[in-house]
């Protein structure tokens, strides 16, 4: 399976993003999708995630309340809805799928994309 990251851009500070996450090779309802960012010089974090059902979503304590994660079946996509943005978000943000049990753990995801870069000006 292929994931292709896209949406990223420049944004002010208190603005919005869409960021997309398209599938291929594979049926997005078989798989956990989940965003991480990475900034230069630093790990890889996780952001939020969907389970396979779809029906499960969680998110990391800095971006809940202003990130929303969902998945639309039919486009075969998972897609991030970013609000309220900060110079904070600025990163570059993945999208990964795996088959196993969801979660925050980077290990969970198998297939990755290629990033897409956020960046919020203050």
């Amino acid at each position: 399976v292929q994931l292709q990251a896209s949406g990223g851009g420049l944004v002010q500070a208190g603005g919005s993003l869409r960021l997309s996450c398209a599938v291929s090779g594979g049926t997005v309802r078989r798989y956990a999708v989940a965003w991480f960012r990475q900034v230069s010089g630093k790990e890889r974090e996780f952001e939020a995630a969907i389970s396979r059902s779809g029906g499960s979503v969680d998110y990391a304590d800095s971006v809940k309340g202003r990130f929303t994660i969902s998945r639309d079946d039919a486009k075969n996509a998972v897609y991030l809805y970013m609000n309220s943005l900060e110079p904070e978000d600025t990163a570059v943000y993945y999208c990964a799928a795996g088959t196993r049990n969801w979660g925050r753990l980077i290990a969970l995801y198998d297939y990755w994309g290629q990033g897409t870069l956020v960046t919020v000006s203050s």
